[in-house]
């Protein structure tokens, strides 16, 4: 049942993914209330296409062909998957309709209440799932429980995030964007926004299937591949936990920087560059603190494991070698969140486009080559996701760094031409006064006699 859960969720974030970036546009471009009717607008369309595709591959060939036969699975694995794929159809629009509000608040410096927002998302799942662990519906249909808990979770989030913005940013809003911030976002500017980061979203979902694919035909579906596919599903949330939450530092560029035009509205203390290079400095030491200490003390990752995840200590015993690999994932997971908020900032989200063929393109390499040299199974899948996320994180740099050589070159030839400008006023002066000098000399002159 694990390994059926994780690939059905791993397939379903792939196309949640892409949506769920429409945060970044509540973050930079809405700035009035028809701006968000564009962007639920947008959302709504998008989640009647995701719904579609989860039904052609709950109950068609394709489905067939993706999970059983990509995937390497028997069965009675592809079935439970495809069900649990079915179920979780509704999920996209929901998860979207969060995370746009979501962006929204982020924008007006609400912080708190999508913090808040989250954690009640994940308490929402541990208790539902307490609750139908002691109802008949582990007889039944076990796959239900991790399902609707995650529905629960995303609607406790949606509830909050959407009261959150109809009590603070709502009636704070225009109705319509001024000229001078730009005047209302169209659906074309927001998609022209969106693309390149759904582009890489869908890139960074798309490898955990990528990875079960690879390390389940590895293992030639045999029962040691499912084994591994459920280390790489109770390996993923435990070694996402303590780098995960840097992702989010993208957003404190938008929100601070002054290049925004939305936050020149905005009065307080000014958050200089310098003070957003410092604290993005303090949460990657944060999270490369928490990674060694819970995947490199003896027993406590195995603790996580059989305690919270539920899995015996044979298990866990396999877990530890995938664990410790995602203990340098904060250094890509910083890198790119740091730079990724600087584009955003300045609207130059294509420049990151590139970063997502050179991540799957680098993990697929990964995959083909590290077995040949004895790495199999959820080491396998992690190595290879190290991989791609270092090639990602490099190429997020290189695009910076190309813009920002593009911008001080820019500025540096409007100095040069202000001071092409400003000469000729320095040389004109100086004469007109010689000149008046001259003029007024011969005038005494010829009063003199």
């Amino acid at each position: 049942m694990l390994a059926s859960y994780g690939l059905a969720y791993s397939l379903m974030k792939f196309f949640t993914g892409p949506m769920s970036d429409f945060k970044s546009v509540g973050l930079v471009l809405i700035n009035s209330r028809r701006d968000r009717l564009k962007a639920v607008l947008c959302m709504v369309v998008a989640g009647i296409i995701a719904f579609v595709l989860h039904i052609l591959i709950a109950h068609t060939d394709l489905g067939y062909y993706i999970i059983n036969k990509l995937h390497h699975v028997n069965d009675s694995v592809g079935n439970k998957t495809r069900r649990a794929f079915f179920y979780l159809s509704l999920f996209p629009v929901l998860d979207a309709m969060a995370w746009i509000h979501s962006g929204i608040l982020l924008k007006h410096k609400h912080s708190l209440l999508v913090g808040s927002a989250s954690i009640s998302d994940v308490v929402a799942q541990i208790v539902f799932v307490a609750i139908l662990l002691q109802s008949n519906l582990e007889c039944v249909e076990p796959l239900l429980i991790p399902i609707l808990s995650l529905y629960m979770g995303a609607l406790v989030r949606f509830t909050i995030v959407g009261l959150g913005y109809y009590c603070n940013v709502h009636d704070n809003i225009p109705d319509t964007s001024s000229i001078e911030i730009g005047g209302d976002a169209t659906i074309r500017k927001m998609l022209s926004f969106w693309w390149p980061l759904a582009l890489i979203l869908a890139t960074q979902r798309i490898s955990r299937p990528v990875v079960n694919l690879f390390v389940s035909r590895d293992l030639k579906g045999s029962d040691e591949a499912t084994e591994a596919v459920a280390v790489l599903t109770a390996t993923y949330p435990v070694g996402h936990m303590p780098y995960g939450w840097l992702t989010e530092l993208r957003a404190v560029y938008p929100a601070f920087d002054k290049n925004n035009p939305a936050n020149r509205r905005t009065g307080g203390a000014s958050v200089t560059k310098s003070h957003i290079k410092r604290f993005t400095l303090c949460c990657f030491l944060i999270s490369l603190t928490m990674c060694f200490i819970l995947f490199w003390s003896p027993g406590v990752s195995e603790s996580i494991l059989v305690h919270i995840i539920g899995v015996d200590e044979s298990f866990a015993q396999r877990c530890i070698t995938p664990l410790r690999i995602f203990s340098f994932f904060p250094i890509p997971v910083c890198l790119r969140a740091h730079f990724t908020g600087w584009l955003m900032t300045l609207k130059k989200t294509f420049v990151l486009a590139p970063s997502s063929a050179l991540r799957i393109g680098v993990l697929v390499v990964s995959l083909v080559v590290l077995p040949y040299m004895g790495v199999h199974g959820g080491t396998l899948g992690v190595a290879s996701l190290l991989a791609g996320f270092m090639g990602e994180a490099s190429m997020v740099f290189i695009g910076a760094a190309c813009v920002y050589r593009r911008q001080k070159s820019d500025k540096n030839k409007e100095l040069v031409a202000d001071g092409e400008n400003s000469s000729p006023m320095r040389e004109v002066n100086p004469t007109t006064e010689l000149d008046s000098i001259q003029e007024l000399g011969e005038g005494e002159g010829h009063r003199g006699p």
